[in-house]
């Protein structure tokens, strides 16, 4: 396992997301990647799964502190108060104090960010989570939540893969010490057509996947959370620590991203995206 360091915290590189896993299913998939080797495991109150990952990582038999354990807040739950019972009933659910991280799920105008943050350094301080981030967060966002927290804000969790650009907010997590956390690093399958990453692959014994991945990890400062519901996915996933593209080819892989590459855009909570 390959670590990024920021603000503090530890993060295993490559993590397990567990976004549309419910129930049994969630259970089972968590304890698989935990049996492949991640330690790394991300949820949210929003996928309605906190308390079969907690069962799923007590029934693994992996000791806690091996395990980056990642949950977000909804931004309904942004509130001052609100904020902290929120993450006391995610902690509950867990079956875990502290958690890793806590991050902001999504941007909300409607509540002033300096009470948004102020209520998450609360979170911290009384020893709910180690650390806390942001998600979803563009650089004008993100670097007024740097700006207001008296304690590191360690990652922004954002959609990136090699179909979506994202230069100008890795160059200001980069700045500011903060870790890039890919969800979708797989662009919801579309890796698996491209002519690129199959060529690349080749060359390897590779499949796309596995070369996506490889080109995030070899990039400073990201992290990638792939999410599978299908055991051999979740084992592939896992294998890239034993090969490493060279600097054209990795070159040759961001020419593959654009601003427009963008998959998650929900209405309602994406804020003004950061243009190249």
């Amino acid at each position: 396992m390959e670590y990024v360091q920021a603000g503090g915290a530890r993060i295993p590189a490559l993590g397990f997301g567990t976004w549309e896993l419910r129930g049994a299913l969630a259970c089972r998939m968590v304890e698989i990647a935990l049996e492949v080797g991640y330690r790394h495991i991300d949820t949210a109150q929003m996928y309605d799964n906190e308390g079969e990952v907690g069962a799923a990582i007590r029934a693994s038999g992996v000791p806690r502190e091996e395990i980056f354990l990642v949950t977000k807040v909804w931004p309904g739950r942004f509130r001052a108060g609100e904020l902290q019972r929120s993450v006391e009933e995610s902690v509950a659910r867990l079956g875990f104090e502290p958690v890793d991280l806590v991050l902001l799920h999504w941007p909300n105008p409607a509540v002033p960010l300096a009470e948004t943050i102020e209520a998450l350094n609360e979170v911290r301080s009384r020893g709910l989570t180690r650390h806390i981030g942001v998600s979803n967060f563009p650089v004008r966002l993100l670097r007024e939540a740097v700006r207001l927290s008296p304690a590191p804000i360690v990652t922004d969790q954002v959609e990136y893969h090699p179909f979506l650009s994202q230069r100008r907010l890795l160059r200001a997590c980069r700045e500011a010490g903060i870790a890039l956390t890919a969800y979708c690093p797989l662009a919801r399958g579309r890796v698996f057509e491209s002519a690129v990453l199959k060529r690349i692959g080749a060359r390897y014994g590779k499949d796309p996947g596995q070369v996506a991945l490889r080109w995030l990890l070899q990039q400073e400062s990201v992290v990638a959370i792939p999410r599978s519901a299908r055991p051999e996915h979740i084992r592939s996933n896992f294998q890239i620590w034993d090969f490493r593209l060279s600097d054209e080819e990795m070159e040759e892989i961001a020419r593959l991203g654009s601003p427009q590459g963008r998959i998650v855009d929900l209405e309602g909570l994406a804020p003004e995206w950061d243009e190249e």
